[in-house]
């Protein structure tokens, strides 16, 4: 069993935490790719109990209420080929969360954070592409003590783009319900990186959308699929 505690500053709705820092952290606990889902939303500043199951997967509980399970996974997606770094700080001057955001202190995607604070993902629409971008330079309070972003980071930075891939408006509370990703390698603090979101498919409430993180070359650094929930109406 290990202890996991989610800081305040590491929040998505302002009570709970963003739902990729959290997949990010289960995810860190085992070797394989798993796929994370949520449960409940995972509370802030309270300890949480991760419980490696038989099968390889892990269960986040608090007491008796369980917030997360995590299965063994696959993780299939292909990523598009990324717009150069000036379109995407173009699309960023387009994103929705400018107009309406429905959590804007998020720690990915919040509008009132500030840099070395939150992260700062502004994904918006790419001209004349089925794609939302924004540029991301890692800040130093990220460091894995190497000069290189926490894993953890790098899910959450492959979080909120995903939800605006599949909800173009940005309009309503929509909230993660599965995640997996995969981090091929760590970017470098300071680098300047191109995230990239696409829709997948929908379904009634469920949307699927696609993202990925690259390097200041255009290389490939990570890929996610991500599953996301609109409320009812």
């Amino acid at each position: 069993m290990t202890e996991l505690t989610i800081a305040k500053r590491f929040c998505g709705p302002p009570a709970s935490s963003n739902g990729g820092y959290f997949c990010g952290l289960v995810a860190a606990l085992s070797a394989k790719t798993l796929t994370v889902r949520l449960v409940k939303p995972p509370p802030l500043d309270t300890p949480l109990e991760a419980v490696e199951l038989e099968d390889g997967g892990i269960e986040v509980r608090h007491g008796e209420v369980v917030i997360a399970r995590a299965r063994v996974s696959e993780l299939v997606v292909e990523p598009p080929a990324p717009p150069s770094y000036v379109d995407t700080l173009d699309a960023s001057l387009k994103y929705a969360g400018f107009v309406e955001h429905p959590f804007p202190t998020c720690f990915v995607c919040g509008t009132q954070r500030s840099r070395g604070d939150g992260m700062r993902v502004f994904a918006g629409p790419v001209a004349g592409r089925e794609l939302v971008a924004a540029p991301w330079v890692p800040h130093a309070s990220l460091d894995n003590g190497e000069g290189k972003v926490r894993p953890e980071f790098m899910w959450a930075a492959m979080d909120c783009p995903g939800c605006y891939a599949a909800n173009a408006s940005g309009r309503g509370n929509w909230l993660l319900g599965e995640f997996t990703a995969h981090v091929d390698r760590l970017v470098h603090i300071d680098e300047p990186c191109r995230i990239v979101g696409w829709p997948l498919a929908s379904k009634g409430r469920k949307h699927e959308a696609g993202t990925a993180l690259f390097d200041e070359d255009g290389e490939l650094c990570g890929r996610a699929r991500a599953v996301w929930i609109e409320p009812a109406a």
